[in-house]
């Protein structure tokens, strides 16, 4: 017998070798109905896979996120079936789930988007013939039998079978068969829609040295409704495209003799990110962090010390200088620099926790084919911090950095959740520090977590290099996540650079460092909040806060007094001098989402008032400028996010 712990921490006996399947089918005909795969100890399994000993068991439906990776992983296969029976000559490579769907990779394909609908015919074809899934271990030999036609799949294999990895295969009914990790859903039928959204290039492996193949993106649900859901959700993401509302609204642009991943912001654009970085650097002056500044290069040797030269040297910019033989980098990121800051001076206990902060940009060679509007850049500006404190400080300082990223999203009107980032216990290697250490930083993680009531769950293999982290994922108007915030424990750093303070019993100690950002990269932020809002940015964020439009020219003197006398109050205010009608000029306004439309016609010059509408098309009427202007300061003071109000 074997005993099975469920989520909800029951547990049952089974007998040794019972299935996934088996146990969904004991708890209900619902949950048997619905399940794709299941979690054994942790480990993704087929709903077949027999389990042999004591273990913590979850069956995977659509609504879990694992489930979604089996189910869209399965999809792929699919696809890759329709095209081996479209496109005989056709080679498939890899074809792994993503974030909200998947992708196949393939050589000699020769296709355009066109072709889509017939391929997702020949899908849908397979999906309800209802073929049944099975799993094979193979040898390498029995990939070249079965799979010897295509060199990438033998290729694989060999190195996974140089590595000591087990080799599977699964197959789809009798005549489509594929080298695969799995897990995969029990039978095709469990694909009810499909849809292909897109074609791209992408290198065997990553590599531009290797040859380009045709990438097929797309996406599949467990119903026509779900898919439906989804075209309706990509319309609007369509629509709130801040690529395209950044070209609408004037805010940046990229150049291609400046470089790709490169933006240029224009004076809107500038407005907010200076906004943004206003904010975050009033919240952090406000708990304790002093503003610090270093130059955008360094040497090498820098990073070689701090281990980022060994993580991510292949990201880097290299700088030669022509007057000496040192080599230096652009730098990829500030702690460093800020380590040599704290390490300038002897230090004492009570100094600590000593907090450093700059708005500063970093600089990082990524892949062009990655590169995506604000979203991804060479450039990006971040809003970084690092502490140096004890280790009786940490809980500490994580509870303030909390409490700023709560202040700060408050404001925003934005909501998050959390993700405890820790290391897989799996992999050791890929962490430096010692075990110890990490599990004491895990545990205070954790605690802050639990103390401050945060939305949080534990995602082992997130952790970066050097310690476990707390990423702020950030929930825009979609329901989409984004990763924004961020606070990371570092014991590594420190003690590479031989940092240290004089303790209370005059021994010398290595600090603790501990990273932090509230936006992150200000580039990035910027693309998550220009799609949340879709450009209807609150009154203090806005680059154009107020246009001033006339009925005629006639009104044009004392247009220009208010526009004056609103400028002379730090208003960002526009006069629409043109000669357009007065609906084009209004109609403009409210594309632009300007907050206010100021109307001036023959009434408001005799009365000294002005006529005011929102970008919404609400008309609010008259008032006098000084009503209006305190309407406007009190909203700009509280950061209101909601839709304006009547100013009177």
């Amino acid at each position: 017998m074997v005993k099975v712990t469920l989520p909800d921490g029951s547990v049952k006996d089974f007998k040794a070798g019972v299935s996934p399947k088996e146990i969904a089918e004991s708890i209900g005909k619902r949950l048997a109905s619905d399940a794709l795969a299941a979690k054994v100890d942790g480990r993704l399994v087929d709903l077949f896979f027999p389990i042999t000993k004591d273990a913590k068991f979850e069956v995977l439906t659509w609504s879990h996120p694992d489930g979604k990776k089996v189910f869209w992983h399965s999809a792929a296969h699919v696809l890759a079936h329709a095209i081996k029976n479209l496109y005989p000559k056709a080679k498939n490579t890899i074809g792994p789930a993503t974030e909200d769907g998947f992708f196949y990779d393939f050589d000699d394909l020769p296709i355009k988007e066109d072709d889509f609908p017939k391929i997702e015919e020949e899908m849908m074809r397979i999906a309800k013939s209802g073929l049944q899934t099975k799993r094979f271990v193979w040898t390498l030999g029995d990939v070249k039998k079965n799979l010897g036609k295509n060199p990438y799949k033998v290729e694989l294999a060999a190195d996974f079978a140089k590595q000591g990895w087990e080799l599977t295969a699964y197959s789809q009914g009798d005549d489509f068969v594929d080298l695969c990790e799995g897990p995969h859903v029990p039978s095709t039928a469990s694909i009810k829609a499909v849809k292909l959204t897109k074609l791209a290039g992408a290198y065997w492996r990553g590599d531009q040295k290797n040859k380009q193949l045709t990438r097929i993106y797309g996406v599949a649900f467990p119903s026509d409704k779900e898919l439906k859901e989804y075209v309706a959700l990509h319309k609007e993401m369509e629509k709130r495209d801040h690529r395209k509302i950044g070209r609408e609204m004037d805010l940046f642009t990229f150049s291609d003799l400046v470089g790709s991943g490169l933006p240029l912001f224009t004076p809107k654009g500038t407005i907010i990110r200076d906004e943004l970085a206003g904010l975050s650097e009033s919240l952090q002056k406000e708990h304790g962090f002093q503003r610090v500044w270093i130059p955008h290069i360094a040497k090498t040797d820098l990073y070689k010390k701090s281990g980022h030269w060994d993580k991510f040297g292949k990201e880097l910019f290299l700088v030669q200088s022509q007057e000496t033989s040192d080599q230096f980098v652009m730098k990829p990121m500030n702690c460093p620099h800020h380590a040599q800051i704290y390490a300038s001076r002897a230090r004492s206990y009570r100094d600590l926790p000593l907090r450093y902060f700059e708005t500063t940009t970093i600089y990082r060679d990524e892949k062009s084919g990655e590169l995506t509007g604000l979203s991804r850049v060479r450039s990006p500006t971040q809003d970084d911090a690092h502490i140096f404190c004890r280790a009786d400080q940490i809980e500490q300082e994580f509870e303030n950095i909390m409490n700023m990223i709560k202040k700060l999203y408050a404001v925003l009107g934005m909501s998050f959740k959390c993700r405890l980032s820790f290391r897989d216990p799996k992999t050791p290697a890929k962490y430096l520090g010692e075990s110890k250490q990490w599990d004491d930083a895990e545990k205070i993680l954790e605690r802050v977590a639990k103390k401050l009531k945060l939305d949080y769950a534990v995602v082992e293999g997130e952790a970066a290099f050097y310690g476990p982290k707390i990423d702020v994922m950030v929930l825009d108007a979609l329901g989409r996540q984004w990763q924004c915030a961020t606070e990371q424990l570092d014991f590594v750093q420190p003690a590479r650079f031989g940092l240290a303070y004089v303790d209370a019993d005059n021994k010398e100690k290595t600090p603790v460092m501990i990273h932090k950002a509230l936006l992150g990269s200000i580039e990035r932020f910027m693309s998550v909040y220009i799609e949340h809002t879709a450009g209807h940015f609150p009154l203090w964020l806005s680059p154009e806060q107020v246009r001033v439009l006339t009925v005629s020219n006639r009104f044009d003197e004392y247009a220009s007094q208010v526009n004056s006398a609103l400028r002379a109050e730090g208003i960002r205010v526009e006069f629409d001098t043109s000669a357009e009608t007065l609906n084009k000029k209004i109609r403009e306004a409210e594309l632009a989402h300007v907050n206010y439309i100021l109307v001036i016609g023959d009434k408001e010059v005799q009365s000294k008032t002005v006529n005011v509408r929102t970008r919404d098309n609400k008309i609010l009427g008259q008032v006098t400028v000084d009503t209006f202007l305190q309407k406007l300061n009190k909203e700009i003071v509280k950061k209101n996010n909601a839709h304006p109000e009547n100013p009177e």
